[in-house]
């Protein structure tokens, strides 16, 4: 693994601590085990890259992958895109995160499973106050999910559904039943993006995490919820009409980005941007 960004002068002996600068701190690390060379950086070490801000706010960041060639997924799944390092920190930004949200459709593609409790950040998160594995939280305004799925019915935390207050109560009642938490996060069906993070934030979630699909994502930042963005640049081509990473309603203007970190590890990009 290679740190692109910011640029450290690895031959000159320990580099300087990096100075915090608002938002935009945390941007990588200054050196120490596992932070140089094209080797792979220990989980400690991306844990420390990819650390929230300090504070108590609400920090919401996505996670999602792209071809060279704008696609945000192959035949419906992101994983033909992906590469091992980029699991491992996919890993990693779920080790660090409180709450896990999630779109209905993108379960429903992906297959999604309970988060897991895994040793090595169980220390960092018991220090953070932190339970075990972060919760999922799924949107969805129907409701239309398997809920006899592990996800539902065997999570190590009990999985919430967001949804708004006028949905299908026999929905609601088979959520309940199956050992879901359910949020009404927004009027009618729909779920309001800044609802939904608020009453996340009420419960004490406040490192949240995001992982899709495009149509959430588009979601989030046309509400202007959106603080960060993990984006893995995979060296590939897909062609086709796959969507990409962000869909949904558009904005009057765009929302700027500044770049606060680049890794690069067999071709792929590891890349984070704060909101300006």
């Amino acid at each position: 693994m290679r740190r692109l960004f910011p640029v450290t002068d690895m031959t000159a002996g320990p580099a300087a601590p990096t100075a915090p600068a608002g938002p935009a701190r945390e941007t990588g690390l200054a050196g120490g085990a596992g932070a140089a060379g094209d080797g792979d950086w220990s989980l400690d070490a991306l844990a420390d890259a990819y650390a929230y801000p300090e504070g108590a706010g609400p920090w919401l960041r996505a996670n999602m992958v792209s071809s060279l060639d704008g696609a945000g997924q192959h035949e419906g799944r992101s994983q033909p895109l992906s590469s091992e390092t980029d699991m491992r920190i996919f890993g990693t930004l779920r080790g660090l995160a409180d709450v896990i949200v999630v779109g209905a459709e993108t379960v429903r593609l992906e297959g999604y499973r309970p988060a897991r409790a895994r040793e090595a950040f169980a220390e960092r998160r018991a220090a953070a106050g932190q339970g075990p594995a972060p919760v999922i939280a799924v949107v969805t305004g129907s409701l239309d999910l398997d809920f006899s799925l592990p996800l539902f019915t065997a999570p190590l935390v009990p999985t919430l559904v967001l949804t708004g207050s006028a949905a299908p109560a026999g929905r609601v009642r088979a959520a309940r039943e199956a050992g879901a938490e359910v949020l009404f996060a927004g009027d009618g069906t729909r779920v309001d993006p800044a609802r939904a993070l608020a009453a996340l934030t009420e419960r004490g979630l406040r490192r949240q995490l995001t992982e899709g699909g495009p149509r959430l994502l588009g979601q989030f930042v046309a509400a202007g919820v959106l603080d960060e963005l993990c984006l893995t640049i995979s060296p590939t081509m897909t062609a086709g009409d796959a969507q990409r990473i962000a869909g949904g309603p558009r904005v009057a203007v765009p929302t700027r980005f500044q770049v606060a970190s680049v890794l690069e590890r067999d071709g792929f990009l590891f890349t984070r941007y704060l909101r300006s």
